[in-house]
């Protein structure tokens, strides 16, 4: 029996059971958009296109429903793609017709086994409603080599195709020499007349990166401490009999095993911290176990533990940092710049600390922190500004600690920067924001680390205090800036830990309409390019082996249109480089370049055409 495409209708007649009855209609089934679903399906939770030639998924869907024909895996990517090209032009009208600028953050992905290099760029916004949100433009495959011409060339492909080569704010990339160039090249092919502050602000460093660099300068110099200790953590995990003793010799020092040994990641610092502090538990067992056993020779020096504990108990301060920066949904700009500032003061005190290893690692870790503050601090100051609870108040806070005598310096140039921007959104045409929309406000972000929330908790304390014992001392200037003087002079709102920023300024946009502008562009700049579950590694992220099978421009319509969909359905947008793009499933199809075939249990499958 065959089936068309056609929608047709089946009566389902009235049945009397013991657990319930059904009730007279009409069912319509449409094998078009029965496949459509199954097409969306497999983009949105990462099946693989095989899925349609397993036995147990087409015995599902033959009971479940008969009249539906079973599609091939060619006729899935069709449809895949159709999905892709329809929500491509809807994602097109939403940052064609947006008002804001696009921050843009872009990253480079590898494939294990083909070292295929693909770039992911992505765009992040305030939409009319105010409610932030980012789109995946593109997930391109740039063949070698990736100088700084070719990355250049990509973006500005990219940028034009999508209109928004005149509405950049900032582009945030990771820290490596290459992307330095590539910015540069960028700025000459770009029209700076329509950048902020003329491209001034178009570079930002990924700041999960730069902390990774400079924990990673830190910890190098106290390498042979934490060696000594991972070699004892590799010895006892070596084989399961010399693990059972372990816990055989803990049990004795009625140590519970709550916690197994584990061997870090060189190249990610957190699970080093990790390895040290689960190590620092059966510190004990180690020494017991050095006494009787004659193989094991690579026992710590007591200093090394002492040296550990006190390294474990100082990074924490900079994971608590890393996992906000990180986190799935991403808060708004003006968030960052008191963690930022935390840290900044936590490693001038720890560089006075009176041991001599400690000091020496906080000395190389301030001038890599040094070299990035440089970079970030303007945007993270001006979106502080920007925020009603501390406006210029945050900076006269914590400046002085930063920048001691020059402090006073440092807010004037803040301040003037403020003042340009005024200058320059003044002069565009406002017709351009598009404050319709809808009223729902996202949830304000403030899921902190344990660590970094117990220390803002005592600053922000005494922020209070500094602000009800300061007083406003703001100079007037020219009329078309006297928008931010009233701003500043207005004073602080109190504190609240549930303030919805993006809110209060859709709602104060009559009262300050170029601020309100500016605060739409400044507060959607994300600081990072990485996902949590990237953020410590420098080895960067991999596409699968099975997956990179896929032509790229499957991959391509895959990951976007999977960004896209869900975007759509929570409402706003999450972080790509979480479950977007970290869960690659296991795939395949005919490559077109080496025309190999797809595989099930080792056979040769051949996929007919439709």
């Amino acid at each position: 029996m065959k089936f068309k495409d056609i929608r047709q209708q089946v009566l389902i007649k009235q049945q009397n059971k013991v657990d319930g009855t059904m009730s007279l209609s009409n069912y319509q089934f449409d094998q078009a958009r029965v496949r459509n679903k199954l097409a969306r399906m497999v983009i949105l939770h990462e099946y693989p296109l095989s899925m349609v030639d397993h036995i147990g998924f087409r015995e599902f869907v033959t009971d479940l429903q008969p009249m539906f024909k079973i599609v091939t895996r060619n006729t899935l990517k069709s449809d895949i793609f159709k999905i892709y090209d329809n929500e491509r032009e809807k994602a097109l009208k939403i940052t064609d017709k947006n008002g804001s600028r696009m921050a843009i953050t872009t990253d480079m992905w590898t494939s294990s086994n083909k070292k295929r290099g693909f770039m992911v760029i992505t765009a992040h916004f305030i939409d009319h409603a105010w409610t932030l949100q980012s789109r995946v433009l593109r997930f391109v495959y740039v063949p070698s080599p990736h100088t700084k011409d070719v990355l250049a060339d990509v973006l500005v492909d990219c940028f034009l195709e999508w209109n928004i080569d005149r509405k950049l704010s900032t582009i945030t990339v990771d820290n490596c020499s290459t992307n330095d160039a590539m910015i540069r090249l960028l700025l000459n092919k770009l029209d700076t007349s329509s950048l902020m502050l003329g491209g001034s602000m178009l570079h930002m460093r990924c700041a999960v990166h730069i902390l990774n660099l400079i924990v990673q300068d830190g910890l190098s110099l106290i390498g042979d401490g934490i060696e000594r200790i991972r070699d004892s953590v590799i010895y006892w995990t070596g084989s399961p009999k010399r693990r059972q003793k372990f816990e055989e010799n803990a049990s004795q020092l009625r140590i519970q095993c709550t916690k197994e040994l584990v061997l870090d990641c060189k190249t990610r610092w957190n699970s080093t911290c990790l390895m040290l502090s689960t190590a620092l538990i059966y510190k004990d067992v180690f020494s017991r176990l050095a006494k009787h056993e004659t193989s094991y020779t690579c026992l710590s020096y007591d200093h090394d533990w002492e040296v550990a504990k006190d390294i474990c108990g100082r990074l924490e301060l900079f994971s608590s940092v890393t996992e906000f920066f990180s986190g799935r949904k991403y808060p708004t700009t003006n968030m960052y710049f008191s963690m930022v500032c935390e840290l900044k003061i936590a490693l001038n005190e720890w560089s006075l600390s009176p041991s001599e290893m400690i000091s020496t690692m906080a000395e190389s870790m301030l001038t890599k922190f040094n070299s990035y503050w440089a970079n970030v601090s303007v945007v993270m100051a001006i979106s502080v500004i920007l925020d009603p609870r501390y406006k210029m108040k945050l900076l006269e806070f914590y400046y002085p600690s930063i920048y001691g005598v020059n402090s006073d310096l440092e807010i004037e140039k803040i301040k003037n920067l403020c003042y340009d921007l005024l200058d320059e959104y003044g002069d565009v045409d406002e017709c351009l924001v598009d404050n319709e929309g809808s009223s729902h406000m996202p949830a304000s972000t403030s899921n902190q680390g344990a660590q970094i929330k117990f220390r803002l908790i005592g600053s922000m304390s005494r922020f209070d205090g500094f602000v009800n014992n300061s007083s406003s001392s703001s100079k007037k200037h020219e009329s078309g800036r006297m928008e931010f003087d009233h701003f500043i002079d207005e004073g602080v709102l109190k504190r609240s830990e549930d303030f919805n920023i993006l809110a209060w300024w859709k709602n104060n946009g009559l009262k300050y309409p170029t601020l309100q502008r500016i605060a739409r562009d400044v507060l959607a700049i994300p600081v990072t390019t990485v996902a949590s579950e990237a953020a410590f590694s420098t080895s960067g992220r991999l596409l699968s082996p099975h997956r990179s099978r896929l032509h790229p421009k499957t991959i391509e319509a895959m990951m976007c249109a999977q960004n896209w969909l869900w975007s759509k359905i929570n409402g706003s947008s999450i972080i790509p480089g979480d479950s977007t793009f970290q869960s690659i499933l296991n795939d395949g199809e005919p490559n077109e370049d080496d025309g190999s075939c797809a595989t099930i249990d080792g056979s040769c499958i051949t996929i007919d055409e439709d």
